[in-house]
């Protein structure tokens, strides 16, 4: 039905109506008109940054969380170019959020008036600036759908304060679910099916889509039925559960063993993902001659789009892998049998090594500790129920091996090429889960690039816990730069510790930051205050930091 309403009533009646909870945003003065009448609209949460990065951060962990939409509002030109990092990644990971903020008037075209959507356009799916009143309801509801819409990512919106404030006759309504869970060709299973039953060494590697299309139990199935071992590629989700005995880990190519893990198979099937898509250049083609990829994606132009492609099959992870184990599963193979055997064993052998390892070595138990030794006391004294928030970057592998994740949402990792999502990540993480704890543990780097985020938290009492891994310094660069000398330029001598201006030669105490921006904290030195740490900060009804002083070498 229409009615006559203002543009600005009309934005806020079409986020009822598409049923936002929260929005993640930073207010200014070209937003003045919508903020002002968010007193009318008590159902809405606003959760206030006071840096637009952190909104973005909120609202990237919300959509995933939720499996939703989400939804924020930025600042005119100067905070929607903050932003700008965060909704890249938000792009190239497949996050759908809407993003919008205001504009001046659209009369002060000869003045300083930033056409908004020319600027955000490279990091989003669809950018547009709008005028009028009326075109404010047809625009949000593309825009929701345009997110939602694989490939899934950020789109923008703006208004000019003439929209915000003109009147019009509007109909507020909104579109309703789509479905586009494609189902394979059948062709294709079949094929797939009997180049994975000929296949003498396949291994799976499973992708964030996966774990999107709800496909974690088929995949499970699938690695039982044929007995392969199974990685993750970069984990930011969930895709199989880290205690089966047939995970092998987080497969990336920055990595020298994983580069020649790929070297021992004759069948790489990756599901949900963009195979070996990585920061260095490994080569044009990352495969050997004797090697096949089939690769299994909901989204067309992902399939076959980088590494040379055996088999390409657009659909549903959950469907397409439904229908191999349906196909795969009448067959009774005694290669499934031993295959499965000989990949439980090497799984054992690599984690009773890793063990051995970083417990055998000298800093297990010395000041600063090692982060292995952070991690394993983490793991041992966190709530069953809780959930993680991974940011800890460099410190990654170590998280991974000690904190276990059998569920989507048990874990969920910051994700893309940028630093200093972490803190509003947790945020956003915590408010979707409102009745359980969220630890978000985050790169002191990391953690600096957003640490006024940690005002957010105590302004609306967001009960999440942040757990700095203080190393004093970027190690990520240092651990990123020495790969690329040494792996990528074969040099003999690397920068490696001596890297320039990665450390903080200055340090900065994060306890105090948090206590000056309303932030309960503590400062750890001493891996045996840990458990206690974690418990006080689970009781404490509110947010809560540990900053965790490690040791940063190599």
């Amino acid at each position: 039905m229409r009615k006559l309403m203002t543009g600005k009533q009309a934005i806020l009646e079409t986020l009822k109506e598409q049923n936002i909870e929260y929005i993640f945003g930073n207010p200014g003065t070209s937003e003045g008109p919508l903020i002002d009448m968010l007193g009318d609209y008590p159902n809405f949460k606003y959760i206030m940054a006071l840096q637009e990065s952190v909104a973005m951060g909120m609202g990237e962990s919300y959509a995933r969380s939720t499996n939703s939409t989400g939804f924020v509002s930025l600042h005119v030109d100067s905070g929607l170019a903050n932003g700008i990092a965060l909704m890249l990644d938000a792009l190239n990971t497949g996050t759908p959020l809407v993003v919008t903020s205001a504009n001046y008037d659209s009369r002060k075209i000869n003045e300083t008036k930033t056409d908004l959507a020319e600027l955000v356009r490279p990091v989003t799916k669809w950018a547009v600036e709008l005028d009028l009143p009326d075109q404010i309801p047809s625009a949000l509801r593309r825009a929701f759908n345009e997110a939602n819409s694989h490939p899934k990512g950020p789109v923008y919106v703006g208004f000019t304060s003439n929209a915000l404030e003109g009147m019009a006759e509007m109909t507020i309504t909104r579109s309703l679910d789509k479905f586009d869970n494609v189902l394979p060709d059948p062709i294709a299973i079949k094929q797939a099916s009997e180049k994975l039953i000929q296949s003498k060494n396949p291994v799976l590697i499973l992708g964030d889509r996966v774990s999107d299309d709800q496909a974690n139990d088929e995949a499970v199935k699938f690695a039982d039925l044929i007995g392969l071992p199974v990685y993750q590629s970069r984990g930011a989700e969930v895709s199989f559960p880290s205690s089966h005995p047939q995970y092998m880990g987080i497969h990336t190519l920055r990595s020298q063993e994983s580069r020649d893990e790929l070297k021992n198979h004759d069948l790489v099937l990756a599901v949900g993902m963009d195979p070996f898509d990585e920061l260095f250049y490994w080569g044009d083609v990352i495969l050997d001659d004797h090697a096949n990829l089939i690769h299994i994606d909901p989204i067309y132009s992902r399939v076959g789009k980088s590494e040379p492609t055996y088999l390409g099959i657009v659909s549903n992870c959950k469907a397409a892998l439904s229908q191999l184990n349906e196909v795969i599963g009448s067959q009774n193979s005694n290669q499934f049998s031993k295959r499965k055997t000989t990949t439980i064993n090497e799984v054992k052998t690599r984690r009773n090594a890793y063990k051995t390892l970083v417990e055998s070595q000298e800093n297990w138990n010395s000041t600063p500790m090692s982060p292995a030794r952070m991690m394993y006391e983490i793991a041992n004294s966190l709530p069953k129920n809780a959930i993680v928030v991974d940011d800890a970057i460099s410190n990654r592998g170590a998280l991974r091996n000690f904190i276990k994740a059998e569920n989507r949402d048990d874990l969920r990792g910051v994700r893309g090429q940028s630093i200093g999502g972490g803190i509003g990540a947790t945020m956003g993480t915590q408010c979707a889960f409102p009745n359980q704890p969220v630890f978000g543990i985050i790169g002191d780097g990391s953690a600096m690039m957003t640490i006024q985020g940690l005002w957010t938290a105590a302004n609306d009492n967001i009960p999440c816990k942040f757990i700095i891994c203080n190393n004093g310094m970027y190690r990520v660069l240092k651990v990123n730069f020495n790969i690329y000398q040494k792996e990528v330029l074969d040099l003999d001598e690397t920068a490696g510790e001596n890297l320039l201006y990665s450390n903080f030669d200055t340090p900065f105490n994060v306890t105090e930051i948090a206590k000056g921006m309303g932030i309960t904290s503590e400062r750890i030195t001493d891996p045996s205050e840990i458990s206690n740490a974690i418990k006080r900060a689970t009781d404490f009804k509110g947010p809560y930091l540990l900053d965790i002083v490690i040791d940063g070498s190599l």
